[in-house]
């Protein structure tokens, strides 16, 4: 329930700034008695599309600590949370970043996230079950693959193609939306019902198709991210931490982290297209056969 309401506020947040940002840019209304102005339109779904995802991921460190109950380790209290930090300071030396937040965050499940503004500002977690459950060889593969998450910049680009997605959502949604209500059903002044119905209708088509785009980038970086922590860690440990993973059936990170754990859901067919990992088994077999 908290991390439902955290949830909400932050959106209803986001959308407050983005609707004062506009006010204060001037930006006109898109829509007028005379039909549709698209350049502030055009504004408008910028705004809104890039403005969304990158203050969620200005304010994701903040919103994790808080939904997920992140323990961050300013000073180790054991020797697991020494481990932790030093592992994680060697491998930010090695990939040329500063050194990350570390946190540990209480859950059964094995998994692991990193996330951030900027790979030099950027927050490492690993679960209590990972602590637990994998040795230290496999759960250091696991830090290099968060750590390699972090030096790629995977959260920015993320968040980048994410924006560039969401403009072109709103944008071409009322622009269809528009030339049904004018074209189809002959609306001469101002916008009818169908102007909005088409437009929410083709908001949810695109957005569909918009979250395949993003979903198979999501896969191609969890490669990228294998490869740089097997580069740190080792890649038969990397491989390890990949097969006991796979035998675990680990489930994915709730709502808007999913993409940035370890593991995430399987899926078949069609559901392919919506995974924001690929099938570990795929890459397992990728890391073996890499060069």
């Amino acid at each position: 329930m908290k991390r439902i309401a955290l949830f909400l506020a932050t959106n209803l947040a986001i959308v407050l700034v983005l609707s004062v940002t506009m006010r204060l840019l001037g930006v006109e209304p898109y829509l007028n008695a005379n039909g549709l102005n698209l350049t502030s339109l055009l504004i408008f779904a910028a705004v809104m599309g890039f403005g969304g995802s990158f203050i969620s991921l200005a304010i994701s460190k903040w919103s994790v600590k808080k939904s997920m109950g992140v323990h961050v380790i300013d000073v180790p209290s054991n020797s697991t949370e020494l481990w932790l930090v030093e592992t994680i300071r060697k491998y930010s030396a090695e990939a040329g970043i500063k050194m990350p937040e570390v946190g540990i965050f209480d859950s059964p499940e094995v998994n692991a996230f990193a996330t951030g503004m900027s790979k030099n500002s950027s927050l490492i977690a690993v679960s209590s079950g990972l602590l637990q459950q994998m040795t230290r060889k496999e759960a250091e593969a696991v830090l290099g693959h968060e750590v390699a998450h972090a030096a790629n910049g995977d959260m920015v680009t993320l968040a980048l193609i994410q924006g560039v997605v969401n403009t072109f959502v709103m944008f071409l949604s009322r622009v269809i939306g528009h030339l049904v209500d004018k074209v189809v059903f002959k609306t001469e002044r101002g916008h009818g019902p169908a102007f909005f119905v088409t437009m929410i209708v083709a908001e949810l088509v695109l957005g569909v198709l918009a979250s395949i785009i993003v979903r198979w980038f999501s896969r191609q970086r969890e490669f990228r991210a294998d490869r740089g922590g097997a580069s740190l860690a080792g890649r038969q440990n990397m491989i390890a931490a990949l097969e006991r993973l796979n035998a675990m059936h680990p489930q994915p990170l709730p709502d808007k982290m999913a993409a940035f754990g370890i593991a995430g859901g399987g899926g078949s067919g069609i559901n392919r297209l919506f995974m924001t990992h690929p099938p570990l088994t795929e890459r397992i077999a990728a890391l073996k056969t890499a060069q």
